[in-house]
């Protein structure tokens, strides 16, 4: 579980975002960045029983800093309003499918996939699917996966046309147009201050690994 003061800072890192208040408030911060990395530690331990590789990681692996990179941004909120981490064998940076744990008062949730994967990699994983239309299908449509993810695939940002080499009433057109290959289970607030918090999250992790394994055998 996270402690209500970790969701209370965030929610005044919003409405304060800036340096200044961050300095007077540093013990609030440090307070609530302890309790996130404490959570990430167990989420690792818990991942690595069905995950060997994670269990090399540590939380410094898996935490992304609070600090947001405003060079190219018309936003110039010095700070984010989340704490996120990512579950990846390589680590938050590596280039594959892997899982992910936001949280943000009213928006936090338990995701996992492949975030804009590059060219030469969605091609693959759309030739995958194309090829293997049939074992797809069935990860999407197994008990725990449509429990936890509804919606299925995000198609948030999908062509609009069909993509090259590909025609419109291919069968798994639906999928070859998606740019992202994510997945999301939104996650209340009131759900985060459980003690249950872990075990629901680790189990929500496991019930997409066979969708990370598909993507992640499509980009080797």
């Amino acid at each position: 579980m996270l402690h209500p003061s970790t969701l209370s800072f965030l929610k005044n890192i919003k409405i304060n975002n800036n340096k200044q208040w961050l300095d007077a408030n540093r013990p609030q911060y440090e307070n609530a960045k302890e309790d996130f990395i404490n959570l990430v530690n167990d989420l690792i331990a818990e991942l690595s029983r069905f995950e060997p590789a994670i269990k090399m990681l540590t939380a410094k692996d898996c935490t992304f800093r609070l600090n947001r990179d405003i060079r190219f941004s018309k936003d110039k909120s010095p700070y984010k309003t989340n704490f996120g981490a990512g579950f990846n064998a390589g680590g938050k940076k590596a280039i594959n499918a892997g899982y992910y744990l936001h949280i943000e008062p009213g928006q936090s949730f338990i995701g996992g996939g492949f975030w804009m994967p590059p060219a030469s990699a969605i091609t693959k994983i759309r030739q995958e699917i194309d090829y293997n239309l049939d074992e797809w299908k069935s990860i999407l449509t197994k008990k725990d996966f449509k429990t936890n993810f509804v919606k299925g695939p995000d198609a948030e940002g999908a062509l609009k046309r069909s993509p090259k080499g590909y025609e419109e009433d291919n069968p798994a057109i639906q999928y070859l147009k998606l740019k992202s290959y994510t997945i999301s289970n939104p996650l209340a607030d009131a759900e985060i201050i459980l003690p249950a918090l872990k075990k629901n999250i680790a189990a929500t992790f496991k019930s997409m690994q066979p969708f990370l394994n598909f993507l992640n055998r499509a980009v080797q």
